[in-house]
């Protein structure tokens, strides 16, 4: 079994595992209205000066995805000691577009658009000697990630993964999915019947990870799957094959009873929840509470599954299920347990994270709390 060791999140909420868990329990929001959409920006000063007191570095030859990945991974090796100098520690990029803010200004030829320039940019700052791994699959990436650095560890072939998830906003990605209509003037409201379209958000987070030792008191990563059911380029299934697929897979060593929740993708858009729902429906998990973190961060891309994971994990350490922010009235044709209203206690010891993507991949993972 693997166990994760640290972790931290850069978000609009701050700039600590902490401060984002505790507002996300309080039931806040980053996001605000941005001209005709809702999203989460990153403020750039404090990140800059962030950056600098952390890392020792100008701020002014770093892009705002380089300098949130990297003062992310320094705060959460710093809490546990991590050797990069070891050819056994690899380095995990999780990212949907990298450094694509280049691109807004006509910048094509930039060589740090390669999004294993990021990674390579961060290892060598670390001093790392092993691996870095790039792992950018839509939406899911940021939980692929941490279910590859979890098979490379159980294979014995390194001894400590850095799983590191990072996307910022820029005109290109507001506008791919403006084209889609998929973005909301409002608050976006998971679930709900009067959902019309997702939020975006900026975040970095990472995870440390390894082998789990004995008497360990860290959460645990028990077990991840990835399905592709490629139905469609950006449409989910409407069967839900690959989720389904890939939470049976997760949940069938352990009694549904010992669930404590579901931390869906829920992105608010009409497809994406329904698919969800017709998912945990199949699974027979429709008594197990579900809830989505999308309006409290927005969407936050290839930081998504590692974000919501962290807080997930947070939630379950603390005998807690969180609310779905700003749902209301149950809009999915499943009958599903949505959390509404205020969040709940649990004593239950795991829960599962599952999330979808453009190309009809999907992923889930399966934690078990820490002792």
């Amino acid at each position: 079994m693997i166990e994760i060791i640290s972790d931290n999140i850069v978000s609009p909420l701050g700039f600590s595992t902490e401060q984002n868990y505790t507002a996300a329990k309080a039931g806040l929001s980053a996001l605000k209205p941005c001209g005709d959409y809702f999203a989460a920006y990153i403020d750039n000063k404090m990140l800059n000066e962030a950056f600098a007191d952390n890392l020792n570095l100008s701020p002014d030859t770093f892009s705002k995805v380089e300098k949130a990945a990297m003062l992310s991974v320094k705060l959460a090796v710093d809490k546990c000691g991590v050797d990069f100098s070891s050819p056994r520690t690899a380095l995990y990029l999780s990212t949907t577009k990298g450094n694509v803010e280049y691109m807004d200004n006509g910048d094509y030829q930039n060589p740090d658009l390669p999004l294993w320039r990021t990674a390579k940019k961060m290892l060598d700052y670390f001093g790392g000697k092993g691996n870095y791994v790039v792992v950018s699959n839509a939406c899911i990436s940021g939980l692929s990630a941490i279910i590859s650095a979890a098979r490379a560890l159980e294979s014995h072939r390194i001894d400590c993964a850095v799983v590191s998830g990072v996307d910022m906003l820029s005109r290109f990605i507001v506008q791919g999915f403006s084209s889609l209509k998929a973005l909301s003037a409002s608050h976006c409201r998971p679930f709900d019947i009067e959902r019309n379209g997702l939020n975006l958000g900026e975040a970095a987070a990472t995870v440390v990870m390894r082998r789990a030792t004995e008497g360990s008191r860290f959460t645990k990563f028990v077990t991840g799957s990835v399905h592709n059911d490629a139905y469609h380029i950006s449409s989910p299934s409407k069967t839900a094959e690959g989720s389904f697929l890939a939470l049976s897979d997760v949940v069938k060593s352990v009694d549904p009873d010992s669930l404590a929740f579901i931390n869906a993708h829920g992105t608010s858009t009409l497809y994406n929840d329904e698919m969800e729902a017709v998912a945990v429906n199949r699974a027979g998990l429709n008594a197990v509470p579900v809830n989505s973190l999308k309006a409290v961060f927005g969407h936050t891309l290839g930081a998504a599954g590692i974000v919501e994971s962290i807080v997930s994990m947070c939630a379950l350490n603390d005998n807690t299920v969180l609310k779905t922010l700003n749902f209301s009235q149950h809009g999915v044709s499943k009958k599903i347990n949505i959390v509404a209203g205020v969040n709940q206690t649990t004593s239950k010891p795991y829960f599962v994270k599952l999330i979808s993507g453009f190309g009809g991949c999907n992923a889930a993972a399966l934690f078990k709390k820490g002792e």
